[in-house]
């Protein structure tokens, strides 16, 4: 059903008429967006129709980072919080809306340029606006051997979503390993660079991760602290052969030990990048393309049954790959293949191994976006109706653990009424991240409701198990943060000290992942 509600009163949203000039100054009339239709926009697209609880009161897209410094000195003498977001497209998550209502939105989209390509050290560095697609085709134009690690989706930004540890699959995605060097503006308007980069003229900016002393790349990552306008990307030579795999198990009981042998694989070297794999309903959609299901009815065990025979997904499909000369990738094969056949139910698929030339000969969206190739194909066999929420605990690479969370989060979420789907993406050689992308009706308020406050259930029931969200939603990056309590929250006090050195205003993203500043706590 559409909810219809009333006009909700947006008149606090107005900001201050020198306000509006100042910043109107500072990005030129194309810049700013005071219109509630062009603001909203910029809204998440997945929250409760209706529902203003975190409007923005403008969009402002500045075009270089001078500009940047300047909105930022501006907020702070008006008092005014600020929102960054890199192209929006956080779904799932909470999108470019700010937590608090009426904050500015700061967005990237006009800073979209690719500032380098150094092809002899196989890295780029790039603007907060470039897409995962403009990034690609600057290569392909550039430097057509290199090849960089996506998400499954490539219309987001490439610093936004490594801002926010979203998650890539190509080898420099284990363990987040993508970016090295930023560029930062911070809260006051100064600016900082990380790394070697704060050498004057430094060489190694976006090629060694550490620094003379703190490294502090990672402490803009999920932060309030700072804007990260510049950014180096670790790039790949795209390898002699590249092979595609699905290894499936038909048999949902044979999960835990399927965890085991991807762990053993991983420690030996044979497995790289980030391993994903994805209970029936999920991996119709990741490894075959098959249209997303609706979430308005809910599927019985039989229904999963039907759906894992005819596309062959089974009870769970991984989607991984090797990337290496013929004769090494060959090696590989044969190894993983013997490893996961060893499983009872395990079945190993590998159709063909590709040269780089013939890369645009892929076919499917887990073919290309493993190959480095953006797509968007999730989005596209999504109907328009469907919406969805993450929760996603990290859990130790150990079948039993990962056996024992998957089992609590299906009980929860099949009582919920909501289809279990999801993945558990091997982000390293120790750890998972398992996803529950729970989907609802975004035109039924009552749906997206439910799929909310079975979110916030599964932060509270698995924090108590001992197993914390690794990124949050908009609703509830607070409850998300309170599951980190150790030593009274001696690591929320910590960020909270920091925020108030740097951003003594609490202007820039207020509330970032449960981080407040003091006026606000």
């Amino acid at each position: 059903m559409t909810e219809t509600t009333a006009a909700p009163d947006l008149s606090d949203l107005v900001l201050p008429a020198d306000l509006v000039a100042g910043l109107t100054e500072i990005v030129g009339p194309a810049g700013i967006e005071l219109d509630r239709t062009g603001i909203d926009e910029f809204k998440d697209p997945y929250w409760i129709p209706g529902d203003e609880t975190y409007a923005a009161s403008a969009v402002v897209q500045p075009t270089d980072t001078e500009q940047v410094q300047r909105i930022m000195r501006l907020a702070n003498e008006a008092g005014v919080p600020v929102w960054p977001h890199g192209q929006g497209r956080n779904y799932g998550y909470g999108g470019p809306s700010p937590r608090v209502r009426g904050s500015i939105q700061i967005g990237f989209r006009r800073m979209n340029r690719v500032l380098e390509i150094n092809e002899k050290l196989a890295y780029a560095v790039v603007e907060p606006g470039v897409r995962w697609f403009d990034l690609h085709a600057a290569l392909e134009e550039q430097a057509p051997g290199l090849m960089h690690s996506v998400p499954d989706l490539g219309w987001g930004s490439v610093i936004g979503n490594s801002m926010d540890s979203g998650i890539t699959y190509l080898p420099y995605g284990t363990d987040f390993q993508f970016p090295c060097g930023m560029e930062v503006v911070l809260a006051d308007g100064s600016l900082l660079r990380t790394g070697h980069g704060a050498i004057p003229e430094g060489h190694a900016w976006h090629v060694h991760k550490r620094s003379l002393g703190p490294s502090l790349d990672p402490l803009f990552v999920q932060s309030n602290l700072g804007i990260v306008t510049r950014m180096g990307v670790w790039l790949k030579r795209k390898p002699e052969a590249y092979a595609p795999l699905v290894l499936t198990l038909d048999d949902d009981a044979d999960l835990e030990q399927a965890i085991d042998v991807i762990r053993e694989l991983r420690l030996a070297g044979h497995l790289e990048g980030v391993p994903s794999l994805y209970p029936t309903l999920r991996a119709s959609v990741m490894l075959t393309d098959t249209p997303v299901v609706t979430p308005r009815h809910q599927l019985r065990p039989e229904d999963y049954r039907r759906i894992g025979q005819e596309t062959g997904v089974g009870a769970w499909s991984c989607r991984t790959a090797v990337w290496a000369d013929r004769d090494v990738a060959e090696l590989r094969i044969a190894k993983i293949r013997a490893a996961w056949e060893a499983i009872p139910s395990g079945r190993f698929r590998v159709d063909r191994v590709y040269a780089p030339e013939e890369y645009g000969e892929l076919a499917l969206a887990h073919e290309k976006i493993q190959a480095g190739v953006p797509t968007l194909k999730a989005i596209e066999i999504t109907p328009a109706h469907v919406g969805h929420v993450g929760f996603s605990p990290v859990v130790p690479l150990d079948g039993a653990q990962v056996r024992f969370v998957v089992d609590e989060l299906r009980m929860r979420i099949v009582a919920a009424g909501v289809n279990f789907s999801g993945g558990i993406l091997i982000t390293g050689e120790r750890a998972c991240v398992i996803v529950c992308g729970m989907q609802f009706d975004i035109t039924d308020g009552d749906s997206v409701r439910n799929a909310m406050d079975l979110a916030k259930s599964l932060v509270r029931d698995l924090g108590e198990l001992g197993y914390g969200e690794y990124r949050a939603h908009l609703d509830f990056m607070d409850l998300a943060q309170e599951q980190y309590g150790f030593g009274d929250h001696a690591y929320r006090r910590f960020v909270g000290a920091i925020k108030d050195a740097v951003d003594p205003k609490g202007i820039l993203a207020p509330g970032r992942h449960g981080i407040w500043p003091a006026a606000a706590r």
